[in-house]
């Protein structure tokens, strides 16, 4: 890890066990057959510059139906900021390590089974890379999208709407990312 990089912070202890292990399994299949429309592309590519939709083709499909379902939660919301509704679009973007490749499937498995035990987690994040990866992508999100140029809005809202009490568009982010 980075001497600057931000180090993970362990997850709360998560309560209703089979009721998580009920949505985990549910997110699973969803990430299975996650799909993205043409019109959803049309829209993706209207809405970010050129370099942010790199960083939104860059994410694996099942991501990529992730970052649009929060999209979409945020909109139902009420929601028309464009900062906020790109950064929504991008938020997994750091899930992608740095020669591009995104991380599979089942680490996000690993991770999530992992992060039952704060300990154990966040020793794995230290000497395991895509659990690192997993633990650190908001703040590789924010840096990638610092480097794409996004405003500095956008990188303030992915760094953040992983923090334990977030405000402003990360807290926002972080709801409707909670949401699906």
């Amino acid at each position: 890890m980075h001497a600057d990089a931000h180090r993970p912070t362990p997850p709360a202890t998560a309560t209703g066990a089979a009721s998580d292990a009920r949505y985990r399994a549910r997110q699973f299949l969803a990430a299975l057959r996650a799909r993205v429309s043409d019109e959803e592309r049309r829209m993706v590519a209207a809405t970010l510059t050129p370099a942010e939709l790199r960083l939104f083709e860059a994410m694996p499909l099942y991501d990529q139906r992730h970052c649009l379902d929060v999209r979409r939660t945020l909109v139902e919301a009420g929601h028309d900021d464009p900062l906020l509704l790109r950064a929504a679009a991008i938020h997994d973007c750091g899930k992608v390590d740095d020669r591009g490749r995104p991380m599979a499937l089942g680490w996000y498995v690993v991770a999530t089974l992992l992060k039952r035990a704060p300990s154990l987690y966040l020793a794995a994040a230290r000497l395991i890379a895509p659990i690192r990866i997993y633990a650190e992508h908001a703040w590789r999100g924010a840096q990638m999208a610092e480097r794409a140029g996004s405003p500095p809005e956008i990188v303030a809202a992915l760094r953040h709407y992983h923090d334990p009490a977030p405000t402003g568009r990360a807290a926002l982010l972080k709801w409707a990312d909670e949401q699906n």
